[in-house]
């Protein structure tokens, strides 16, 4: 199976976007044709996934920083940056523990919680038996925490979005499979 018709799957995308997917088109094709269509949100979705695990974090972070987020939201920022910079289990499990502890409702949570579902285990900290996050699940808190960010100034929502979408692009420019 292709990873641009693995990602539509994975990310539930709508039956008409993924009716305009082919198994051929490599992933910056699937999104644009996307965008072309107006499916925009199945686009994000798709980018999001596409995307390897931590620059799809690294792109979100990036967009966290032209909005003015609230002192909770930075942190968790700041947490899921840590996780970019030394994507290791320390930082992981940091910015999964603030998700958690968050109730996963603010920019601030989705940001971690992407960085905190990249791998590792979900389980508690000490927990023998390892509990794999799903594949997708570091993409689903980009798509949550871009479209928030998007949702700051709501008439601007869909100009905003794509904007931040603009700088994920050139990262699917070589067509490498991801995740």
């Amino acid at each position: 199976m292709s990873p641009v018709v693995q990602a539509a799957e994975r990310m539930e995308l709508a039956a008409p976007a993924r009716a305009r997917l082919e198994p051929r088109m490599n992933p910056l094709q699937a999104v644009q044709t996307l965008l072309a269509e107006g499916q925009t949100q199945d686009a994000l979705k798709l980018l999001a996934h596409l995307l390897p695990k931590r620059y799809a974090v690294a792109w979100a972070c990036q967009c966290a920083r032209d909005v003015p987020l609230p002192l909770e939201d930075k942190a968790g920022a700041v947490l899921a940056e840590q996780w970019v910079r030394e994507p290791d289990e320390v930082h992981r499990r940091a910015a999964f523990e603030f998700a958690n502890a968050g109730g996963y409702r603010t920019i601030g949570t989705w940001l971690a919680a992407a960085a905190g579902w990249s791998g590792g285990s979900l389980a508690p900290a000490g927990q023998e038996t390892p509990v794999p996050p799903a594949e997708h699940l570091t993409a689903c808190a980009v798509v949550a925490a871009v479209n928030l960010m998007a949702g700051m100034e709501p008439e601007r929502f869909e100009q905003r979005r794509g904007d931040f979408m603009v700088r994920a692009m050139g990262l699917l420019g070589a067509g490498e499979p991801a995740n």
